[in-house]
């Protein structure tokens, strides 16, 4: 009872500091140093005269203290972005192999940060740090920036006394996966931009561009083509309700968009049509394969436990389809399957997957199996993508020249016909 209570009073404590710590402003100040030299920098402080009190302890002459400011839109800063993850557990897995200490690695990471909210985040999680708490308990503040796998792997780390180790894998991780994403983000964009600008430019033509050939045409009695009929109609309609054509596109995304995120089986419906697009579904499906082998091998190399290093990468995939077999396979392992024979009961994985995860549970190898899985997927992510870049510029040719070039064509049909009766 006596130590439950002690317990609870630490609990307290360390909680009533890092509220005290909260509550600390931020200085921006100026001061002269011993040889007069100008110095600058901000600290966190209860008010003006403390940051005064400190400087002159440090042997510098204070000018100004100023209370930092707030940005005009809000002190929040820009969102804080997977990169930004990835690139932190590189700086703070290279600090703590050298020896930094935590605490004091935090800081100077924080410091160099331009992202006020990133900076703010990495501020409380110091604070959260000094008040007692675990490196893995101080990020679980923070579960959106810092999901489930990332504070698993970070206590498994912490709780076999190899955190420097675990975090050098986590910051290879995400460097890893946020290339693999960035690699796919990139092929689609430039169809994508095509087919935007494409309809940007059919809309500008049948909007003003038409509507004048259209006046040519009836100044000069000329019979109209069907192709040119069809365009002059659809231009009509265009300068008629251009705003329902615009609102009905923007109606539909926000549509399409808001069912994925809130309707789980329209989410598997969808994911698992893309799944089946040519070329793109085999990029989607190599890409889910890496991203689960190379999770997985990540969360068990840290010591995490089968069961639940599955629940937690079943998020990770990136396919709503691959997230729910992984949990379909973390129910079978539970009850004493092989992984590699729950994975051959989804038939999502290719045989040869499923083989290499076999020989690594029988040799007792089975993270440097996946490891080696993944890097095969992910070259193989690399090459489809630059296939389908290949494939994708004629077809966006051919795709340019029906849409605009039947347009222009359409348009010009009378105007041969004029003058071949001419």
């Amino acid at each position: 009872m006596a130590t439950v209570t002690a317990t609870a009073k630490n609990v307290r404590a360390s909680g009533a500091q890092r509220a005290a710590v909260s509550q600390l402003t931020t200085y921006d100040w100026v001061a002269l140093d011993k040889r007069g030299k100008r110095m600058k920098g901000d600290m966190a402080a209860k008010n003006a005269s403390l940051v005064k009190a400190e400087l002159r302890r440090q042997g510098m002459n204070p000018q100004t203290v100023r209370e930092r400011g707030k940005p005009l839109f809000g002190a929040s800063g820009s969102k804080v972005k997977p990169r930004d993850i990835a690139i932190f557990s590189r700086q703070i897995a290279t600090m703590m192999s050298s020896g930094v200490p935590m605490v004091q690695a935090f800081e100077i990471i924080a410091d160099g940060q331009k992202n006020v909210r990133f900076k703010n985040m990495l501020n409380d999680v110091k604070q959260s740090l000094e008040g007692g708490s675990a490196l893995h308990e101080a990020l679980g503040q923070y579960p959106v920036q810092f999901d489930e796998l990332y504070r698993n792997l970070v206590r498994a780390g912490e709780s076999a006394g190899v955190l420097d180790t675990v975090l050098a894998t986590v910051a290879t991780y995400k460097e890893r996966t946020e290339a693999l994403k960035s690699k796919i983000k990139k092929a689609l964009f430039y169809p994508i931009a095509v087919l935007v600008v494409a309809m940007l430019v059919s809309m500008l033509m049948l909007l003003f561009v038409v509507p004048v050939f259209e006046k040519t045409f009836k100044d000069a009695g000329a019979q109209l083509p069907l192709p040119t009929q069809i365009v002059v109609i659809a231009s009509r309609f265009m300068q008629s309700y251009w705003w329902l054509v615009i609102g009905s596109i923007i109606i539909g995304v926000v549509a399409l968009v808001m069912a994925k995120n809130r309707s789980t089986k329209f989410a598997h419906f969808l994911d698992r049509v893309l799944l089946k697009v040519p070329v793109i579904g085999g990029i989607m499906h190599k890409s889910a394969v890496a991203r689960f082998t190379r999770t997985l091998g990540v969360t068990f190399r840290a010591g995490v436990p089968l069961v639940e290093a599955m629940d937690a990468v079943a998020g990770a995939t990136g396919s709503v389809v691959y997230g729910e077999a992984v949990r379909q396979m973390r129910d079978d392992v539970a009850v004493g399957h092989q992984l590699q024979l729950a994975m051959r009961q989804t038939n999502l994985f290719p045989s040869m997957v499923v083989q290499m995860t076999a020989i690594g549970e029988e040799s007792g190898a089975l993270d440097s199996m996946l490891f080696k899985v993944a890097e095969f997927y992910e070259e193989e992510v690399n090459n489809a993508v630059d296939t389908l870049s290949t494939l994708l510029e004629p077809l966006i040719m051919v795709f340019l020249g029906v849409v605009v070039g039947g347009m222009v064509i359409a348009l010009y049909l009378p105007i041969f016909k004029l003058g071949e009766t001419v």
